[in-house]
């Protein structure tokens, strides 16, 4: 649904903490993925690149560059790593210019992503989440369902 809303130019951007890489696979265009992709690795000694299919099928416990023989790394943000500064550039950019803000999905506890809420500007702030969150009270709009259920009832 997220990709159709962006096709009819309704949907600017979805910012996803997600490594799964699913919004692609269901046709989004722009995805800013704060904490990477398993679908892209890269030696760490010659950055060299690397697909998800040569990590899985690597005969070896740890994959080897095959340029230089490097460790290769999923390209995500593992604890105590920073976050892709343009990619949280352009996160703070698509929330701070939104008409409407949706999110989903999460509790807002994980920083630096839940402090983004704080850089939307607009009165159209929608919250979908199972659970409560620490911003409920901001909400405009608070529907406490599973998001899949929510946006399965809406039609584009």
């Amino acid at each position: 649904r997220l990709a159709k809303l962006e096709q009819q130019g309704r949907l600017r951007a979805v910012v996803t903490q997600n490594i799964d890489g699913l919004h692609q696979l269901a046709g989004s265009k722009r995805v800013l993925e704060l904490h990477g992709s398993v679908h892209r690795n890269y030696c760490r000694k010659c950055g060299k690149g690397f697909d998800a299919e040569y990590v899985r099928d690597y005969p070896g416990k740890v994959p080897l560059c095959d340029a230089c023989g490097g460790t290769i790394k999923p390209d995500v943000v593992l604890y105590e790593e920073g976050l892709d500064q343009q990619t949280l550039e352009d996160a703070v950019f698509y929330i701070s210019h939104a008409d409407m803000l949706i999110i989903g999905g999460t509790s807002l506890a994980v920083y630096p992503a839940a402090g983004l809420i704080d850089y939307y500007r607009g009165n159209k702030l929608v919250l979908i989440n199972k659970s409560t969150t620490p911003m409920d009270a901001r909400a405009d709009l608070l529907i406490q369902a599973g998001l899949g259920d929510v946006f399965g009832q809406i039609e584009v």
